[in-house]
């Protein structure tokens, strides 16, 4: 089995689980830790015994931001040379899917092949997510918090800008006004204020909180079909640069295409015959 530096991998029922570990510095974000992020999302996305992926963090934090060590060194005018710009170069995989439309071209930098990945990613956020561990939350496609997690964007409050494509999603989830009193305060936010604006889908409490993020990964695993997870994650990436009518068309087709695929039949099957789905994906 492979071995992560700053990082644990598992799978367990289908489900994929990435687990930030550096538990004494609350995870905070080092460039092997993006390096072993990557190279186990390229293999969970080979894995075809892996159906979702959730990323969590190890002890009491989910990431709080990028190792104040690598901050410290950044020489300003080589600020591309630094060890963390030079971890997402290193590593390079293809990530696309070949299942809905292309997405590859929209979505560039450290975390734009999250969106390529065709399977769903859940941030299971069991902690305090501050700057670039909040980033890295936002590139998930959806986000369950622990009760007593914590958020802030913490940029203004380092001297720092909207980083790594943050001043794109957060508008996108929260609004202008909400995205901009978030970035500028860099305040702290509980999880239960982080549900209400829409930055997280749901809240579960503490105490069962991997438990009940685990119990929705698995029912996607088991009820739902794999392909058609990611011809909808694409489409939905995608169609945040498309108009109406653009969307209405990707969407046709692809339901041309579903009709001919293997999980369509299982689909109607499974209903008519009134058992569990045996998706394969195909």
């Amino acid at each position: 089995m492979t071995q992560y530096e700053d990082l644990l991998y598992e799978v367990k029922d289908r489900v994929a689980v990435l687990t930030l570990n550096r538990p004494d510095k609350l995870n905070a974000w080092t460039a092997a830790m993006e390096k072993s992020v990557r190279q186990a999302m390229a293999a969970a996305v080979e894995d075809n015994d892996v159906r979702v992926i959730v990323v969590t963090g190890a002890g009491r934090g989910f990431c709080a931001g990028a190792d104040m060590n690598l901050l410290q060194s950044i020489k300003p005018t080589k600020w591309e040379d630094r060890e963390l710009a030079q971890a997402s170069r290193e590593e390079t995989y293809d990530f696309a899917s070949g299942l809905g439309p292309d997405v590859s071209t929209h979505y560039g930098g450290r975390f734009g092949y999250l969106m390529q990945v065709k399977k769903p990613i859940i941030a299971a956020i069991n902690g305090p997510a501050a700057g670039l561990g909040l980033v890295f939350a936002l590139y998930a496609d959806m986000r369950f918090a622990g009760s007593e997690a914590k958020f802030t964007t913490s940029f203004a409050s380092r001297g720092l800008i909207a980083e790594h494509g943050i001043s794109w999603l957060l508008p996108h989830l929260v609004g202008p006004a909400r995205s901009l009193d978030l970035l500028m305060s860099a305040r702290k936010m509980m999880a239960d204020e982080a549900e209400k604006l829409g930055l997280v889908n749901r809240t579960f409490p503490q105490e069962n909180f991997m438990a009940n993020v685990m119990d929705y990964a698995r029912m996607l695993s088991e009820t739902v079909s794999p392909r058609s997870m990611a011809v909808m994650k694409a489409q939905i990436w995608k169609a945040l640069f498309q108009n109406f009518n653009e969307a209405l068309e990707v969407g046709d087709s692809e339901m041309q295409k579903s009709f001919g695929s293997a999980d369509f039949k299982e689909g109607v099957a499974h209903f008519v015959e009134k058992r569990a789905a045996n998706f394969t994906g195909r």
